[in-house]
């Protein structure tokens, strides 16, 4: 199952991240994972977090642009070549990888997978034996 990823995007100046994540600790809205990629004039923080719904409107709030995006969230286990098994699956079922990052929970890694195509790689990963995490049980890895 796919989780939203929220996107938001934000003028790369000094306290504008900051501002965001004020908003969203007001709001109670727990950031699980996030990664910042920038520009000279902005920047887009892609983030997972434990209440999509809260979090969309706590920003819309204080006026960020926010939007979904279907990603994909497998378990890696700390022992080597675990990320390389994932990935292996992904090459043998033909799945492009456009970005990933990743976050630690209480027992695993988690990487997050941005595919164009998230339903058609959820089930040929699937049919490989790799189960993608969903919505629900981020708050409790």
């Amino acid at each position: 199952m796919s989780v939203n990823q929220v996107s938001v995007f934000l003028e790369n100046k000094p306290g504008t991240l900051n501002k965001m994540t004020q908003a969203l600790a007001k709001g109670g809205v727990n950031i699980r994972a996030l990664s910042l990629a920038d520009t000279n004039d902005f920047g887009i923080v892609r983030m997972i977090v434990n209440d999509v719904y809260e979090a969309t409107s706590v920003l819309k709030e204080e006026n960020f642009v926010a939007t979904f995006t279907p990603v994909l969230i497998y378990a890696v286990s700390d022992e080597t070549g675990s990320l390389d098994k994932i990935l292996r699956a992904f090459t043998e079922s033909e799945v492009n990888i456009e970005y990933m990052y990743a976050f630690a929970g209480k027992k695993n890694a988690y990487m997050i997978f941005r595919v164009t195509d998230t339903k058609k790689a959820e089930a040929l990963l699937n049919g490989k034996g790799l189960k993608s995490l969903t919505q629900e049980e981020i708050a409790e890895v």
